[in-house]
């Protein structure tokens, strides 16, 4: 793709309905969530949705999540539900993402379901978003903001340090507070079910409902983002589950513990899910290998765990012409 000037806007009105400008006339804009910032896109138009896969290098079988100020917006391009209208009014605005069977007439591009029939869709929490999302009045296809299958931004330096040149602009308002992309919770299917953990606990969505999530098996078909193996990934190996580093090693730690970088240093996994991402990138940044101190399996450490099991992962070999 051709290089451009990447703006740097601020989250002013002013710099907001500049971004909304863009994004209606079929630029790509990144923009903070509370989980990570965003590529945002016109969800309605093929060539602004094909520009974020041209970005990122992203897969076109791997579809995007759509953002939307509110739950009455959702309901105009998917088929609501009773369990839908539970988890928007407990969660909305907030990091959970519902996918749910596509409305006829819907006008989403077939670009962002990857050809599925079923919709990923939120309402962000932060500020900004929602600001832009007012200003724009309409749906917004927004992956993360970083180059396909690497770590996930959450500051505007993230961003511009891996899409600069590529994309039109990046709305600059500081670090994302959650950290980690948003729970997806498939509503398609027989009955709720877990698709990708993440910002918000899975307890707390059972508890909203009444009732336990099932789970998605690894080897079932993509259904929603961020189900791909390898994600999130830095350039260097990662080992998990650590002790210590190995000789040549960095450790990225958790808890009361000796390490380069500390994700918690109290054992507090709000903290440690909210310094993933960064100290990813700041880890990776000294091209040495990463090991990684054991991380709880309980609430947001299943989001963490998830995350860095795909940061971990095998990574796909890239074809030669």
């Amino acid at each position: 793709m051709n290089r451009q000037n990447t703006e740097i806007l601020t989250a002013s009105d002013a710099d907001l309905a500049r971004a909304a400008t863009l994004l209606a006339a079929g630029e790509i804009v990144a923009f903070p969530t509370e989980t990570v910032y965003g590529l945002g896109a016109d969800a309605r138009s093929n060539a602004a949705v094909a520009k974020v896969y041209e970005a990122k290098g992203r897969p076109s079988f791997n579809p995007l999540i759509v953002h939307v100020a509110n739950a009455a917006t959702a309901r105009r391009y998917v088929k609501w539900s009773d369990s839908a209208e539970r988890l928007a009014i407990a969660f909305w605005p907030g990091p959970l993402t519902l996918v749910l069977p596509l409305r006829d007439g819907h006008g989403i591009s077939p670009l962002v379901t990857a050809g599925l029939d079923t919709l990923a869709i939120r309402v962000p929490a932060h500020p900004a978003a929602h600001r832009l999302l007012e200003l724009f009045d309409n749906p917004v296809a927004a992956p993360s903001a970083n180059p396909s299958g690497r770590i996930s931004p959450t500051s505007a330096a993230h961003v511009l340090a891996g899409l600069d040149g590529r994309i039109a602009a990046i709305v600059d308002d500081g670090a994302c507070p959650v950290g980690l992309e948003s729970t997806i919770v498939g509503l398609a299917g027989g009955g709720p079910e877990l698709l990708r953990p993440g910002g918000l606990a899975e307890d707390r969505i059972e508890s909203a409902l009444g009732h336990r999530l099932s789970h998605r098996a690894e080897s079932a078909a993509l259904s929603a983002p961020g189900q791909l193996l390898s994600h999130y990934a830095p350039s260097a190996a990662v080992r998990l589950n650590a002790q210590s580093a190995r000789p040549g090693e960095i450790l990225l730690g958790f808890g009361d513990m000796a390490c380069t970088l500390n994700l918690s240093n109290t054992g507090d996994l709000t903290e440690a899910a909210a310094n993933l991402f960064d100290h990813l990138h700041r880890l990776d940044g000294q091209n040495r290998p990463i090991a990684v101190a054991p991380i709880p399996e309980r609430g947001l450490g299943k989001a963490i765990n998830d995350r860095l099991r795909r940061a971990a992962a095998p990574r796909p070999t890239r074809k030669t012409r």
